[in-house]
Protein backbone atom coordinates (compact mmCIF):
# COMPACT_ATOMS: atom_id res chain seq x y z
CA UNK A 1 0.00 0.00 0.00
CA UNK A 2 1.20 3.57 -0.24
CA UNK A 3 1.58 5.38 2.51
CA UNK A 4 -0.43 8.33 3.33
CA UNK A 5 0.67 11.44 1.72
CA UNK A 6 2.90 9.83 -0.32
CA UNK A 7 3.21 10.81 -3.78
CA UNK A 8 2.98 7.32 -5.85
CA UNK A 9 5.31 6.29 -8.22
CA UNK A 10 3.66 4.04 -10.93
CA UNK A 11 5.79 2.44 -13.62
CA UNK A 12 4.56 1.95 -16.66
CA UNK A 13 5.13 -0.57 -19.51
CA UNK A 14 3.77 -0.67 -22.83
CA UNK A 15 4.39 -2.06 -26.35
CA UNK A 16 4.81 1.71 -27.88
CA UNK A 17 4.60 4.90 -26.72
CA UNK A 18 3.83 6.14 -30.49
CA UNK A 19 0.25 8.19 -31.15
CA UNK A 20 -2.42 6.14 -30.46
CA UNK A 21 -5.40 5.39 -28.09
CA UNK A 22 -4.22 3.87 -25.16
CA UNK A 23 -0.94 6.39 -25.02
CA UNK A 24 -3.02 9.16 -25.86
CA UNK A 25 -5.43 7.66 -22.88
CA UNK A 26 -2.19 7.35 -20.56
CA UNK A 27 -1.34 11.12 -21.59
CA UNK A 28 -4.86 12.16 -20.41
CA UNK A 29 -4.92 10.61 -17.17
CA UNK A 30 -1.10 11.40 -16.27
CA UNK A 31 -1.91 15.23 -17.24
CA UNK A 32 -5.25 15.01 -15.23
CA UNK A 33 -3.46 13.67 -11.95
CA UNK A 34 -0.55 16.23 -12.39
CA UNK A 35 1.44 16.29 -9.56
CA UNK A 36 -0.37 13.69 -7.49
CA UNK A 37 2.00 10.77 -9.12
CA UNK A 38 5.29 10.52 -10.50
CA UNK A 39 6.00 7.85 -13.71
CA UNK A 40 8.81 6.07 -14.96
CA UNK A 41 7.31 4.79 -18.63
CA UNK A 42 8.94 2.45 -20.73
CA UNK A 43 7.63 2.13 -24.10
CA UNK A 44 9.36 -1.61 -25.40
CA UNK A 45 10.01 -0.05 -28.90
CA UNK A 46 11.80 2.57 -27.95
CA UNK A 47 9.33 5.29 -29.53
CA UNK A 48 7.66 7.87 -27.25
CA UNK A 49 5.77 10.51 -29.77
CA UNK A 50 2.74 10.62 -27.58
CA UNK A 51 5.11 12.93 -25.09
CA UNK A 52 4.00 15.81 -27.12
CA UNK A 53 0.70 15.73 -25.01
CA UNK A 54 1.88 15.27 -21.94
CA UNK A 55 2.56 18.79 -19.71
CA UNK A 56 5.89 20.04 -19.17
CA UNK A 57 5.28 19.69 -15.68
CA UNK A 58 4.47 15.81 -15.31
CA UNK A 59 7.28 14.35 -13.51
CA UNK A 60 8.19 11.02 -16.20
CA UNK A 61 11.38 9.70 -16.69
CA UNK A 62 12.61 6.95 -19.52
CA UNK A 63 14.46 4.27 -17.57
CA UNK A 64 17.51 3.01 -19.66
CA UNK A 65 17.14 -1.00 -19.67
CA UNK A 66 20.35 -1.05 -21.67
CA UNK A 67 20.38 -4.65 -23.27
CA UNK A 68 17.49 -5.87 -20.27
CA UNK A 69 15.42 -7.36 -23.68
CA UNK A 70 18.29 -9.59 -24.80
CA UNK A 71 18.99 -13.44 -24.33
CA UNK A 72 16.15 -15.80 -24.07
CA UNK A 73 12.87 -15.67 -22.09
CA UNK A 74 14.42 -16.69 -18.56
CA UNK A 75 17.37 -13.95 -19.08
CA UNK A 76 14.98 -11.35 -20.24
CA UNK A 77 12.63 -12.07 -17.70
CA UNK A 78 15.50 -11.92 -14.50
CA UNK A 79 16.80 -8.88 -16.15
CA UNK A 80 13.14 -6.97 -16.08
CA UNK A 81 12.61 -8.16 -12.44
CA UNK A 82 15.99 -6.56 -11.47
CA UNK A 83 14.57 -3.26 -13.40
CA UNK A 84 11.56 -3.09 -10.98
CA UNK A 85 13.42 -3.37 -8.07
CA UNK A 86 16.15 -1.03 -9.14
CA UNK A 87 12.81 1.33 -9.82
CA UNK A 88 11.18 0.71 -6.87
CA UNK A 89 7.37 1.17 -7.83
CA UNK A 90 4.49 1.49 -6.06
CA UNK A 91 2.70 0.16 -8.61
CA UNK A 92 3.42 -1.23 -12.06
CA UNK A 93 0.97 -1.25 -14.81
CA UNK A 94 1.77 -3.05 -17.84
CA UNK A 95 -0.50 -2.89 -21.39
CA UNK A 96 -1.66 -5.50 -23.71
CA UNK A 97 0.50 -8.68 -25.13
CA UNK A 98 3.36 -6.67 -25.68
CA UNK A 99 4.30 -6.21 -22.26
CA UNK A 100 3.52 -9.35 -20.68
CA UNK A 101 6.76 -10.58 -20.06
CA UNK A 102 7.13 -7.41 -17.62
CA UNK A 103 4.02 -9.10 -16.02
CA UNK A 104 5.61 -12.28 -15.64
CA UNK A 105 8.53 -11.03 -13.88
CA UNK A 106 6.39 -9.54 -11.08
CA UNK A 107 4.67 -12.92 -10.46
CA UNK A 108 6.79 -14.49 -8.28
CA UNK A 109 7.26 -13.30 -4.80
CA UNK A 110 5.98 -9.69 -6.45
CA UNK A 111 8.15 -6.60 -5.49
CA UNK A 112 5.33 -3.86 -6.49
CA UNK A 113 1.42 -4.00 -6.82
CA UNK A 114 0.55 -5.00 -10.26
CA UNK A 115 -2.43 -4.13 -12.53
CA UNK A 116 -2.61 -5.34 -16.13
CA UNK A 117 -4.60 -3.30 -18.60
CA UNK A 118 -5.85 -4.84 -21.90
CA UNK A 119 -7.33 -2.79 -24.40
CA UNK A 120 -7.73 -5.01 -27.68
CA UNK A 121 -5.48 -6.88 -29.98
CA UNK A 122 -3.49 -7.02 -33.21
CA UNK A 123 -4.48 -8.87 -36.94
CA UNK A 124 -3.27 -11.99 -35.74
CA UNK A 125 -5.79 -11.92 -32.62
CA UNK A 126 -9.02 -9.89 -34.42
CA UNK A 127 -11.25 -13.21 -34.97
CA UNK A 128 -10.39 -14.89 -31.83
CA UNK A 129 -7.37 -15.19 -28.78
CA UNK A 130 -4.60 -17.20 -29.66
CA UNK A 131 -3.91 -20.16 -27.33
CA UNK A 132 -0.44 -20.18 -26.78
CA UNK A 133 -0.66 -16.38 -25.95
CA UNK A 134 -3.91 -17.35 -23.70
CA UNK A 135 -1.88 -19.77 -21.55
CA UNK A 136 1.19 -17.54 -21.20
CA UNK A 137 -1.47 -14.40 -20.04
CA UNK A 138 -2.35 -17.21 -17.64
CA UNK A 139 0.80 -17.89 -16.36
CA UNK A 140 2.10 -13.84 -16.64
CA UNK A 141 -1.02 -12.37 -15.09
CA UNK A 142 -1.50 -15.39 -12.31
CA UNK A 143 -0.63 -13.44 -9.43
CA UNK A 144 -1.87 -9.85 -10.47
CA UNK A 145 -3.89 -7.45 -8.52
CA UNK A 146 -6.73 -6.52 -11.26
CA UNK A 147 -7.04 -6.46 -14.66
CA UNK A 148 -8.45 -3.31 -16.55
CA UNK A 149 -10.64 -3.60 -19.99
CA UNK A 150 -12.52 -0.90 -21.52
CA UNK A 151 -15.37 -3.32 -22.96
CA UNK A 152 -17.20 -6.02 -22.05
CA UNK A 153 -15.47 -8.15 -24.89
CA UNK A 154 -12.95 -7.89 -23.37
CA UNK A 155 -14.64 -9.17 -19.91
CA UNK A 156 -15.79 -12.58 -21.13
CA UNK A 157 -11.79 -12.54 -22.70
CA UNK A 158 -10.65 -12.52 -19.53
CA UNK A 159 -12.89 -14.77 -17.72
CA UNK A 160 -13.10 -17.65 -20.37
CA UNK A 161 -9.68 -17.39 -22.13
CA UNK A 162 -7.84 -16.24 -19.38
CA UNK A 163 -9.23 -17.17 -16.28
CA UNK A 164 -9.16 -13.80 -14.57
CA UNK A 165 -11.16 -14.34 -11.20
CA UNK A 166 -14.08 -11.90 -11.63
CA UNK A 167 -13.33 -9.83 -8.99
CA UNK A 168 -10.50 -8.88 -10.03
CA UNK A 169 -11.37 -7.24 -13.73
CA UNK A 170 -12.34 -3.96 -13.51
CA UNK A 171 -14.67 -2.68 -16.37
CA UNK A 172 -13.35 1.13 -17.29
CA UNK A 173 -15.22 2.56 -20.30
CA UNK A 174 -13.02 5.17 -22.01
CA UNK A 175 -14.06 8.51 -21.24
CA UNK A 176 -13.99 11.70 -23.28
CA UNK A 177 -13.72 15.74 -22.46
CA UNK A 178 -17.26 16.17 -23.90
CA UNK A 179 -17.08 20.13 -24.12
CA UNK A 180 -13.76 20.15 -25.70
CA UNK A 181 -15.07 18.26 -28.79
CA UNK A 182 -18.25 19.71 -29.15
CA UNK A 183 -16.22 23.10 -29.92
CA UNK A 184 -15.97 24.54 -33.72
CA UNK A 185 -13.32 22.99 -35.31
CA UNK A 186 -9.77 25.22 -36.59
CA UNK A 187 -9.95 26.60 -39.98
CA UNK A 188 -5.69 25.41 -39.96
CA UNK A 189 -6.43 22.23 -38.05
CA UNK A 190 -6.34 20.03 -41.08
CA UNK A 191 -3.52 20.93 -43.54
CA UNK A 192 -4.18 20.57 -47.25
CA UNK A 193 -7.96 20.82 -46.73
CA UNK A 194 -10.48 23.60 -46.92
CA UNK A 195 -13.93 22.54 -46.23
CA UNK A 196 -16.26 23.76 -49.37
CA UNK A 197 -19.97 24.83 -49.12
CA UNK A 198 -22.00 21.67 -49.52
CA UNK A 199 -19.39 19.59 -49.36
CA UNK A 200 -20.15 16.55 -47.48
CA UNK A 201 -16.78 14.87 -45.98
CA UNK A 202 -16.13 11.24 -44.32
CA UNK A 203 -13.14 10.95 -42.11
CA UNK A 204 -11.54 9.03 -39.92
CA UNK A 205 -8.56 9.16 -37.09
CA UNK A 206 -6.82 6.12 -36.70
CA UNK A 207 -2.75 4.73 -37.01
CA UNK A 208 -2.61 3.32 -40.32
CA UNK A 209 -1.56 0.13 -39.47
CA UNK A 210 -3.30 -3.39 -40.71
CA UNK A 211 -5.86 -3.97 -38.60
CA UNK A 212 -7.45 -0.79 -39.17
CA UNK A 213 -8.13 -1.88 -42.42
CA UNK A 214 -8.21 1.38 -44.31
CA UNK A 215 -8.05 0.16 -47.57
CA UNK A 216 -11.83 -1.15 -46.66
CA UNK A 217 -12.68 2.78 -46.19
CA UNK A 218 -11.38 4.03 -49.03
CA UNK A 219 -12.85 0.88 -51.71
CA UNK A 220 -15.97 2.05 -49.93
CA UNK A 221 -15.50 5.93 -50.59
CA UNK A 222 -14.43 4.99 -53.87
CA UNK A 223 -18.37 2.79 -54.90
CA UNK A 224 -20.00 6.16 -52.41
CA UNK A 225 -18.59 8.34 -55.50
CA UNK A 226 -19.80 6.31 -58.44
CA UNK A 227 -22.95 5.89 -56.99
CA UNK A 228 -23.13 9.62 -55.71
CA UNK A 229 -22.04 11.72 -58.84
CA UNK A 230 -23.90 14.78 -58.61
CA UNK A 231 -22.26 15.15 -54.42
CA UNK A 232 -19.55 16.65 -53.50
CA UNK A 233 -17.29 14.11 -51.11
CA UNK A 234 -14.50 14.06 -49.56
CA UNK A 235 -12.19 11.29 -47.37
CA UNK A 236 -10.33 12.62 -44.82
CA UNK A 237 -7.40 10.21 -43.09
CA UNK A 238 -6.07 11.49 -39.55
CA UNK A 239 -3.31 9.58 -38.56
CA UNK A 240 0.52 8.05 -39.51
CA UNK A 241 2.04 4.64 -39.98
CA UNK A 242 3.40 1.79 -41.77
CA UNK A 243 0.46 1.48 -44.27
CA UNK A 244 0.89 4.92 -45.78
CA UNK A 245 2.91 4.25 -48.47
CA UNK A 246 0.28 1.28 -50.02
CA UNK A 247 -2.95 3.58 -48.97
CA UNK A 248 -1.43 5.98 -51.04
CA UNK A 249 -0.84 3.85 -54.12
CA UNK A 250 -4.51 2.56 -53.65
CA UNK A 251 -5.98 6.12 -53.23
CA UNK A 252 -3.93 7.25 -56.52
CA UNK A 253 -4.70 3.69 -58.53
CA UNK A 254 -7.93 4.46 -57.93
CA UNK A 255 -7.81 8.11 -59.11
CA UNK A 256 -9.03 9.79 -55.91
CA UNK A 257 -5.84 11.68 -55.59
CA UNK A 258 -8.38 15.37 -55.91
CA UNK A 259 -10.61 13.71 -52.77
CA UNK A 260 -8.70 11.81 -50.34
CA UNK A 261 -6.98 14.20 -48.20
CA UNK A 262 -3.87 12.21 -45.42
CA UNK A 263 -3.05 15.18 -43.30
CA UNK A 264 -1.02 12.56 -40.94
CA UNK A 265 -1.10 13.34 -36.94
CA UNK A 266 -3.02 15.87 -35.35
CA UNK A 267 -2.48 16.56 -32.25
CA UNK A 268 -5.52 18.03 -31.36
CA UNK A 269 -8.05 16.52 -32.80
CA UNK A 270 -11.03 18.52 -31.07
CA UNK A 271 -10.05 21.38 -33.44
CA UNK A 272 -10.71 19.01 -36.72
CA UNK A 273 -13.55 16.64 -36.51
CA UNK A 274 -15.36 19.28 -36.84
CA UNK A 275 -15.15 19.44 -40.49
CA UNK A 276 -16.42 16.21 -40.67
CA UNK A 277 -19.98 15.33 -41.63
CA UNK A 278 -19.48 11.30 -41.30
CA UNK A 279 -17.04 9.75 -38.97
CA UNK A 280 -16.29 6.16 -40.20
CA UNK A 281 -13.93 3.01 -38.75
CA UNK A 282 -13.46 0.52 -40.51
CA UNK A 283 -11.23 -1.42 -38.59
CA UNK A 284 -11.33 -5.65 -38.23
CA UNK A 285 -10.42 -5.30 -34.46
CA UNK A 286 -11.60 -3.22 -31.68
CA UNK A 287 -12.93 -2.72 -28.13
CA UNK A 288 -13.79 0.63 -27.66
CA UNK A 289 -12.10 3.20 -29.45
CA UNK A 290 -11.42 7.10 -28.10
CA UNK A 291 -11.94 8.22 -31.29
CA UNK A 292 -15.62 7.12 -31.87
CA UNK A 293 -16.06 8.73 -28.30
CA UNK A 294 -14.46 12.14 -29.55
CA UNK A 295 -16.61 11.67 -33.00
CA UNK A 296 -19.92 11.10 -30.68
CA UNK A 297 -18.86 14.33 -28.94
CA UNK A 298 -18.12 16.35 -31.81
CA UNK A 299 -21.86 15.58 -33.12
CA UNK A 300 -21.06 12.98 -35.79
CA UNK A 301 -23.12 9.69 -36.92
CA UNK A 302 -20.99 6.93 -36.96
CA UNK A 303 -20.32 4.35 -39.46
CA UNK A 304 -18.94 1.26 -38.34
CA UNK A 305 -18.24 -2.39 -37.92
CA UNK A 306 -19.41 -4.63 -35.35
CA UNK A 307 -16.34 -5.57 -33.88
CA UNK A 308 -16.06 -5.28 -29.88
CA UNK A 309 -17.69 -2.47 -28.03
CA UNK A 310 -18.40 -0.75 -30.91
CA UNK A 311 -22.03 -1.07 -31.74
CA UNK A 312 -22.62 -1.40 -27.70
CA UNK A 313 -21.46 2.29 -27.94
CA UNK A 314 -23.56 3.38 -29.84
CA UNK A 315 -27.38 5.37 -28.98
CA UNK A 316 -30.20 3.11 -30.89
CA UNK A 317 -30.67 5.49 -33.58
CA UNK A 318 -26.72 5.23 -35.13
CA UNK A 319 -26.91 1.18 -34.27
CA UNK A 320 -28.54 0.55 -37.90
CA UNK A 321 -25.46 2.05 -39.62
CA UNK A 322 -22.70 -0.37 -37.55
CA UNK A 323 -22.40 -3.26 -40.45
CA UNK A 324 -21.04 -7.01 -39.65
CA UNK A 325 -17.99 -7.65 -39.15
CA UNK A 326 -16.12 -7.90 -42.30
CA UNK A 327 -18.56 -7.21 -44.40
CA UNK A 328 -17.29 -4.99 -47.21
CA UNK A 329 -20.52 -4.42 -48.68
CA UNK A 330 -22.83 -3.59 -45.94
CA UNK A 331 -20.28 -1.16 -44.27
CA UNK A 332 -20.34 0.80 -48.03
CA UNK A 333 -24.14 0.72 -47.89
CA UNK A 334 -23.96 2.40 -44.53
CA UNK A 335 -22.13 4.84 -45.98
CA UNK A 336 -24.66 5.36 -48.77
CA UNK A 337 -27.40 5.78 -46.44
CA UNK A 338 -26.11 8.43 -44.03
CA UNK A 339 -24.42 10.62 -47.27
CA UNK A 340 -27.80 11.03 -48.72
CA UNK A 341 -30.04 11.70 -45.85
CA UNK A 342 -28.56 15.17 -44.72
CA UNK A 343 -31.69 15.25 -42.17
CA UNK A 344 -31.24 11.92 -40.71
CA UNK A 345 -27.49 12.55 -40.65
CA UNK A 346 -27.82 15.52 -38.24
CA UNK A 347 -30.71 13.65 -35.93
CA UNK A 348 -28.32 10.93 -35.58
CA UNK A 349 -25.40 13.31 -34.92
CA UNK A 350 -27.39 15.42 -32.12
CA UNK A 351 -28.20 11.99 -30.33
CA UNK A 352 -24.97 10.76 -30.19
CA UNK A 353 -23.65 14.22 -28.14
CA UNK A 354 -26.49 13.96 -25.63
CA UNK A 355 -25.38 9.93 -25.68
CA UNK A 356 -21.64 10.22 -25.07
CA UNK A 357 -21.92 12.75 -22.70
CA UNK A 358 -24.61 10.67 -20.62
CA UNK A 359 -22.43 7.65 -20.80
CA UNK A 360 -19.21 8.32 -21.76
CA UNK A 361 -18.01 11.57 -20.00
CA UNK A 362 -14.73 11.62 -18.76
CA UNK A 363 -15.03 12.19 -15.01
CA UNK A 364 -16.35 8.78 -14.88
CA UNK A 365 -13.13 7.46 -16.60
CA UNK A 366 -10.76 10.27 -13.97
CA UNK A 367 -12.58 8.87 -10.65
CA UNK A 368 -12.51 5.17 -11.30
CA UNK A 369 -8.68 5.23 -12.40
CA UNK A 370 -7.90 7.21 -8.94
CA UNK A 371 -8.99 4.16 -6.93
CA UNK A 372 -6.54 1.99 -8.86
CA UNK A 373 -3.68 5.06 -9.18
CA UNK A 374 -3.58 5.42 -5.96
CA UNK A 375 -4.05 9.06 -6.55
Amino acid sequence: MVQKNKIPHIFHVIPSFAHGGVPIRISYLMNHFGGRARHSLLSTDHVYSCRSRLSADIDLTIPDIADADQGNILQRVLAYRKIIKDLKPDLMLTYNWGSTEWALANRLRPLCRHYHLESGFGPEEALSTLPKRNYFRRLALGRIEGIVVPSQTLVKICQDDWHIPPGKIHYIPNGVDCEKYAAAPNPDALPGFKKKPGNITIGTMTPLRPEKNLSRLITAFKHLKTTCPNKDLDLVIMGEGHERAALEQMIREYGLEAHVYMPGHVDDPAKALGWLDIYAISSDTEQMPNSVNQAMAAGLPIVGMDVGDVKFMMNDLNRPFIAPARNDRAFAECLIALTTDDTLRQEIGQANKIHVKQTFDQHRMYESYASIWGV
